[in-house]
C-alpha cells in the first residue's frame, strides 16, 4: 500500500479514536497531539513529507488505550505494531 494511502487509514483512524485532525502547514517545526478545551487534537505538518506525516499520525495513535476497540487496516497494524515494540 502506498504511503499516502497509509496515512488516509491513519487521519481516520485517529478521528475514530476521537482527534480532531487539522493538516495546517507548519513549516516543518510542528505537529502532533495535544489536548485543550476538552478536545484531542492532531496538527499534521503538511510541510513534511508524506512519511514524516504519517508517522506524526503513527505516533499520536499508538498509545490510545482505545486502539484495540477500533477497526485498524492491516498494513497499518504493522506500522502500530512496529511503534509500540520500539
Amino acid at each position: 500500500m502506498h504511503t499516502v494511502d497509509q496515512l488516509e487509514h491513519a487521519l481516520r483512524l485517529a478521528e475514530r479514536l476521537g482527534f480532531r485532525i487539522r493538516q495546517e502547514w507548519l513549516g516543518g517545526s510542528g505537529g502532533g497531539a495535544c489536548e485543550f478545551g476538552g478536545q484531542r487534537w492532531l496538527f499534521v505538518d503538511l510541510a513534511l513529507s508524506a512519511v514524516e506525516q504519517l508517522d506524526q499520525v503513527v505516533q499520536a495513535v499508538s498509545d490510545d488505550p482505545a486502539l484495540g476497540l477500533v477497526p485498524v487496516h492491516p498494513s497499518l497494524r504493522r506500522l502500530l505494531a512496529r511503534r509500540q515494540a520500539a
